[in-house]
């Protein structure tokens, strides 16, 4: 089953992700210019908010390049000396590599992997325990020292079944490293993109200092900067679609290690399923991308919300609902003429194809008229996800 999520989202003006040379990022779609925000902004502002982290609290990863520094923690803490820890820290820089390279410290003195890399408490745990029997075997920090990362890094390759976090069960982890598996991600996030043409605008502003003019010079007067920020304002489709039988074998070990679940296992990454898909809803819905924010506070709750449980692994967008770029009228506001494409588009297609979903929630709260065929209307976003746990829970 696919739980695929479509968002409308009007922003005020903002610069929510922004390119390398500070301006906000864009794209050609449909032959017009459209603001964009990128997938991966918007998998890690989801994957980072209060919302995410406090619902999911305890079954959640770390994509962080200080796996040393943690193993060192926790060598000290089991009476490893402070300085033979750091030797075994050094080593810990090559579990990010197939070659097993160490690498030096950085700037601040810390040791750090050349990959970023998600990693669970039971990854950090089972390179600490290697390291911890080669502090034992070779208590002599010269001697540790002669240890390659290498042979250490292959006594930590992974043998068996190590319990993943719904984070990387749903994001996945590539890494080039035997001792952490490769997931495959079980959440396809599409890039934001705006349902209209979209021109890029200048904010010119200045920075006077507060002092300024409190004598008689005229070298005390005007601006002690000037600049400008780019910044943009978009009504954005967003689309998500989530395998639950994806995330389900991937907490099980099934996808990578093709174990065989028991009934209670199965149970057990079910449930914890439908509590990871609700609150990747809740946080789609409350997370804005943090760029600029303390500039624009472009703050937005979505306009439209429309959740599909779809019976098979056949995810479908409705981006193309607008190729021909939304435009307000008379009748209509940009929100509302976006609104009308998408319901034209996903009537036609659900007709045309034979699409079936069930359930098919939608929600709009500032719009009490509006509704698509075939589709339950909630009055608010409890309602919705109650019904969303419920399709699952019987599935």
């Amino acid at each position: 089953m696919l739980i695929e999520i479509h968002l409308l989202q009007n922003h005020a003006p903002s610069n929510l992700n922004r390119d390398e040379t500070g301006s906000p990022k864009e794209c050609i779609f449909g032959g017009a210019r459209r603001a964009r925000i990128s997938s991966q902004c918007l998998k890690r502002s989801i994957r980072r908010s209060e919302t995410f982290q406090a619902e999911l609290a305890g079954h959640l990863a770390s994509r962080t390049r200080r796996l040393p520094e943690l193993v060192r923690e926790k060598l000290i803490a089991a009476g490893v000396s402070s300085d033979l820890a750091t030797v075994a820290a050094k080593k810990a820089t090559g579990f990010g590599t197939e070659a097993g390279t160490e690498t030096e410290p950085n700037k601040a003195g810390q040791y750090e992997t050349r990959q970023t890399m998600f990693l669970t408490d039971h990854d950090i745990q089972a390179v600490t325990d290697v390291l911890l029997a080669a502090c034992r075997d070779q208590p002599d920090m010269a001697k540790l020292g002669k240890v390659t990362a290498k042979e250490l890094q292959g006594k930590a390759t992974q043998a068996g079944f190590r319990p993943v976090t719904v984070d990387i069960a749903l994001f996945g982890r590539m890494t080039t490293s035997g001792a952490f598996r490769d997931v495959q991600a079980a959440a396809q996030v599409a890039h934001a993109l705006s349902t209209h043409k979209v021109d890029t605008e200048f904010d010119y502003f200045t920075a006077v200092d507060d002092l300024s003019g409190t004598g008689e010079a005229e070298e005390d007067a005007g601006a002690d900067m000037i600049g400008d920020v780019e910044f943009n304002s978009a009504c954005y489709y967003k689309y998500f679609s989530l395998d639950i039988e994806g995330i389900v074998d991937n907490l099980t070990g099934r996808s990578f290690l093709h174990m065989t679940p028991t009934v209670e296992q199965r149970n057990i990454a079910r449930k914890l399923a439908t509590q990871t898909v609700e609150s990747f809803l809740r946080a789609a819905i409350f997370t804005t991308p943090s760029g600029k924010q303390n500039s624009f506070a472009a703050h937005q709750l979505p306009t439209l919300a429309l959740i599909e449980a779809r019976p098979s692994r056949t995810p479908i967008s409705y981006a193309n609902a607008f190729v021909a770029p939304a435009r307000a009228d008379r009748e209509r506001d940009l929100v509302r003429a976006s609104m009308d494409k998408l319901k034209s588009h996903v009537e036609a297609l659900t007709d045309g194809f034979n699409l079936r979903a069930a359930p098919r929630l939608l929600l709009a709260p500032l719009h009490g008229d509006f509704e698509i065929l075939g589709v339950e209307r909630s009055p608010d976003l409890a309602s919705l996800s109650g019904r969303l746990a419920e399709a699952l829970t019987n599935a």
